[in-house]
């Protein structure tokens, strides 16, 4: 872990330069390759590199309704219970996103129409442990959106087929097909489509770097939501918080692997205590190697002068997720302009945010939520612009049209206009 003092030696730890990583240009060729095969031969490749990467002889790729219905029975009745819980909470967010946004419009001979995609298609990750939480948070906005058809990809267990708790999760987010294959192999299936899965409008959801690569090469083949990365979590804590909700914070952010968790303080004396809580709640973890690791190599403990000063620090990191550990948390919204997610309140917690609140889940990292923002119903519809031009509206701008085409050369363009002002 980082301990650093002042804005501006923070600042040098926290904002980011762009890098590449290394080997990652041995490892695009390797993602081009998969990408070119499965686009050249179809399921058999993706039968391939299934027993390749994960180990798996399949028969059949696409995962049949009475997979899903024995799902849940070996899935946990509460774990049901909760995710049908959170289907609920995202289901309503969006719904409410959507009806405050979606509208079509037409003033002035202008206006436009919004209309959802076709057909999306969503990885979920998946060999070495389920992601139930990330099916719901991608896939109820784009149902919400009103897409047509939604697939899920995603890869086998060792010991055969989906996991249960991505297929019952599936289910109650209203997907309409599944099929057992992951990784670069999957986002091509998508973008290209092969004799099984077809091909889609646009490709969302996480992935290893191989499947950040494949979603980077793909860009404009298909639409493509976001190059996720690790994820982060910043927290500002001001002497009115909490010391075991800040290191419990922390420690919840370094548990996910290569997570990046970053405390800002507004003193040393307060930093000490939270350091020595982290430290003590490390004991206290079943399996704490994960948070170890990640707390050693991208743990960062910041002292500035200010909550104010932190919040300048944080705009300049941007972090996926900001959490508000201050008093008066509120009267700083209008103050923070990079941030995926704000958690601010008494007993605020990032958790709350990953499971059940509301918003989905999958936000920009990276630095990206100075310019991205969190999936939502919008990721799932595209806007049509309509011009209607009738007699007033060529008189009242054909010699306008007609003067800046032929000042750019264009003389087609005015000739066009022209016609109809005859």
């Amino acid at each position: 872990m980082k301990v650093v003092k002042g804005f501006e030696l923070a600042k040098s730890v926290l904002v980011r330069k762009g890098e590449s990583t290394p080997g990652q240009e041995e490892q695009e060729a390797a993602v081009r390759k998969i990408l070119d095969n499965v686009r050249e031969r179809g399921d058999a490749a993706l039968y391939d590199y299934t027993q390749q990467f994960d180990g798996i002889k399949l028969n059949s790729l696409a995962v049949q309704k009475s997979e899903i219905q024995a799902a849940y029975q070996q899935v946990d009745g509460e774990v049901v219970s909760a995710l049908k819980l959170a289907a609920e909470r995202i289901q309503a967010y969006h719904l409410n996103q959507k009806n405050s946004l979606f509208h079509d419009g037409m003033k002035g001979g202008m206006g436009w129409i919004m209309r959802p995609l076709g057909r999306v298609g969503i990885h979920i990750p998946g060999f070495s442990a389920p992601l139930p939480s990330s099916v719901l948070m991608t896939v109820i906005p784009a149902r919400v959106a009103g897409v047509a058809e939604i697939i899920v990809v995603s890869p086998p267990r060792k010991e055969g087929g989906v996991s249960p708790l991505t297929l019952v999760a599936c289910d109650i987010a209203g997907v309409d097909r599944i099929f057992s294959v992951g990784g670069a192999q999957a986002f091509a299936a998508l973008a290209f489509g092969t004799e099984t899965i077809p091909a889609v409008d646009k490709i969302c959801g996480p992935g290893n770097i191989y499947a950040t690569l494949a979603k980077k090469l793909l860009f404009g083949v298909v639409g493509i939501d976001a190059l996720q990365g690790p994820s982060e979590v910043l927290i500002i804590a001001d002497e009115t918080a909490d010391i075991s909700y800040c290191a419990a914070d922390f420690l919840a952010q370094a548990e996910h692997a290569s997570g990046f968790p970053v405390l800002v303080t507004i003193s040393m004396d307060l930093a000490d205590k939270i350091i020595r809580e982290i430290e003590k709640q490390t004991e206290e973890l079943n399996k704490p190697q994960t948070v170890v690791e990640s707390i050693s190599k991208n743990g960062v403990v910041a002292i500035v002068e200010s909550v104010d000063e932190a919040i300048d620090l944080s705009n300049l990191y941007a972090p996926e997720h900001l959490l508000l550990l201050v008093d008066k948390a509120g009267s700083y919204l209008d103050r923070i302009s990079g941030a995926g997610c704000i958690v601010l309140g008494k007993k605020a917690t990032v958790a709350i945010g990953d499971y059940l609140a509301g918003p989905s889940h999958v936000l920009p990292v990276g630095g990206t939520a100075r310019f991205a923002s969190p999936l939502n119903v919008l990721d799932f519809v595209k806007l049509t612009s309509i011009i209607n031009i009738d007699e007033n509206l060529i008189r009242k701008l054909g010699s306008g049209v007609q003067i800046l085409a032929n000042a750019e050369g264009l003389e087609g363009h005015a000739r066009a206009v022209e016609k109809r002002l005859i």
